[in-house]
């Protein structure tokens, strides 16, 4: 039997990253609708504490916008947590999605921590997001650079504290297509509890890698995939999610897979 892959879309969060790709409220309204329309699973609406305006069109997208899962950004931060739940709250079907660094780069260059302190982090951000909401997914964030036992302990003791999906970027989109699917399945059969989640990749596209890191990933456990159905041209990042969908559709045969979205046939209009 074939299983499914989510489609989780990110045009409204990291998509928006993209130079020359800011959004107003009205366009980040219709791109949501386009979003439901195309049956995509889950649409990342933004981060609502980045600024006000963030924090109203997610607000807007959850209470007006059904069909997919409506999923808000945070920091492994109380008053992240709180105002994603207060912006996503309405929805049909709320997702809170919390991150944190777990590279030695990002614990202690940015987070200026350790890794016990940024473990306890991760696991107190995932137990008051599940005391809020139904749904919570973590990314530890630069996982591909995360040193192998750590990152299986990280993901271990987030499921434990109510993840229910995990999502492992590829931040700096260094990884090999071999070599990430390799690492993708040592992570499912490392942590204990890995069949109690759902496994997600976002895999950025600096070396033109994303496609096939994702496909890579999808052939190892991987059932949901990160990306954004239209961003700026000029940034390497998340891929495209129509160039993933016309070569999911190409090999989903071979795969044993399907993903219910429909395949659109141009890219969503920002305005006009």
């Amino acid at each position: 039997m074939s299983a499914k892959v989510f489609i989780f879309d990110t045009t409204l969060r990291d998509g928006e990253q993209s130079p020359g790709a800011a959004l107003n409220i009205e366009e980040k309204m219709r791109i949501a609708h386009h979003l439901a329309k195309l049956n995509v699973d889950v649409i990342e609406a933004g981060f609502p504490i980045s600024s006000p305006g963030d924090f109203e069109a997610v607000s807007r997208i959850a209470k007006e916008v059904e069909g997919p899962e409506i999923c808000g950004l945070s920091r492994v931060l109380e008053p992240d947590i709180r105002r994603c739940w207060e912006a996503i709250k309405h929805s049909q079907k709320p997702r809170i999605h919390t991150f944190v660094g777990t590279s030695d780069i990002h614990i202690e260059g940015i987070l200026r921590k350790n890794r016990a302190e940024t473990l306890k982090m991760a696991v107190d951000a995932v137990s008051y997001a599940r005391s809020l909401c139904e749904t919570v997914e973590f990314s530890p964030m630069d996982a591909a650079r995360t040193e192998p036992s750590y990152l299986y302990e990280v993901v271990e003791a987030t499921i434990e504290a109510g993840a229910s999906i995990i999502n492992i970027p590829d931040t700096v989109g260094y990884a090999m297509p071999e070599q990430f699917g390799r690492f993708l399945r040592d992570i499912r059969a490392n942590v204990k509890n890995s069949d109690q989640a759902i496994f997600s990749v976002h895999c950025h596209d600096d070396l033109g890698m994303a496609v096939a890191n994702s496909l890579a990933s999808v052939k190892n456990g991987v059932r949901q995939i990160d990306a954004p159905s239209t961003v700026s041209a000029n940034a390497p990042v998340t891929h495209r999610l129509k160039r993933w969908l016309w070569l999911f559709r190409h090999a989903e045969t071979f795969l044993m897979m399907y993903t219910p979205i429909l395949t659109p046939k141009k890219y969503i209009p920002l305005a006009g």
